[in-house]
């Protein structure tokens, strides 16, 4: 199974396009980016899970694919609570390590931030499909054709790496060579692989040039990626969102605008 590749999903999200996935991700996003404080982003991290609701996609699914998530937010919070800027009652002070009041404010806004930020994003991606959001992108957006075919080429590449290295692992273990070396077997499949992807990129320029893409004037489509009612729905659940706990945050007075004065 390629890495890429997607199923067919029930979710009533699943037939979104994927420039509105892109667009609520960014309308959640941008407002936490501007402020680190822990209401607005469990406000937002609440609401977002009844959105998850709606992607199409099982709890088991959610865990196994958002599990860096989980796992870099701690990480990031503990790195905070140990080293961030100290104000309040100390609590550890060893070393060049000190652990307060306020250290340990900022490292559950912090996590809270990185769990609200990235977990709507990823949920959202796995339910793109790579040649709809290309679609979407120089049909909607506008982006120049060539830069659009060219990045979902890419994008389609990457699932491609995880079958060679597969290939090249199995070819060397036919050959009684696997486990000898490990740095050594490494490097040289890295080059075995580096090789084959820019023989695979320079098959792939050379057909792309020789079917005209590329070339001055409008080009056609063979799909035509639709925005309407359902899209713009889900821009505006987005918008409710961030406005939710943007609000919440001021009305509770946690509101603290990182490029300026606490508030």
């Amino acid at each position: 199974m390629s890495l890429l590749e997607t199923r067919a999903r029930t979710g009533a999200l699943a037939t979104v396009n994927p420039v509105a996935k892109l667009g609520v991700s960014a309308l959640i996003a941008v407002p936490l980016i501007l402020t680190l404080d822990p209401v607005s982003a469990s406000v937002a991290l609440a609401l977002e899970f009844v959105l998850f609701l709606f992607a199409g996609i099982g709890w088991r699914e959610f865990w196994v694919r958002t599990w860096p998530v989980w796992l870099a937010a701690p990480l990031t919070g503990l790195t905070i609570a140990l080293y961030g800027q100290t104000s309040g009652v100390v609590y550890v002070d060893w070393s060049v390590l000190r652990i307060s009041e306020g250290s340990l404010a900022l490292a559950l806004a912090t996590m809270l931030r990185v769990l609200a930020i990235a977990l709507p994003s990823v949920v959202l991606f796995i339910t793109v499909d790579p040649t709809d959001l290309a679609d979407g992108l120089g049909q909607i957006v506008r982006l120049p054709a060539r830069f659009v075919l060219g990045a979902l080429a890419g994008l389609r590449m990457v699932g491609l790496f995880l079958d060679d290295w597969r290939a090249l692992e199995l070819a060397r273990r036919a050959r009684g060579v696997a486990d000898r070396g490990r740095i050594r077997r490494f490097l040289g499949m890295a080059f075995a692989l580096l090789v084959l992807s820019i023989r695979r990129g320079a098959k792939l320029a050379t057909a792309m040039e020789a079917r005209g893409f590329g070339a001055p004037g409008r080009r056609t489509w063979a799909r035509e990626s639709r925005f309407g009612a359902a899209e713009w729905l889900l821009l505006a659940v987005g918008a409710g969102i961030s406005g939710i706990a943007v609000a919440a945050a001021v009305v509770t007075g946690a509101w603290n605008f990182i490029l300026g004065p606490s508030g």
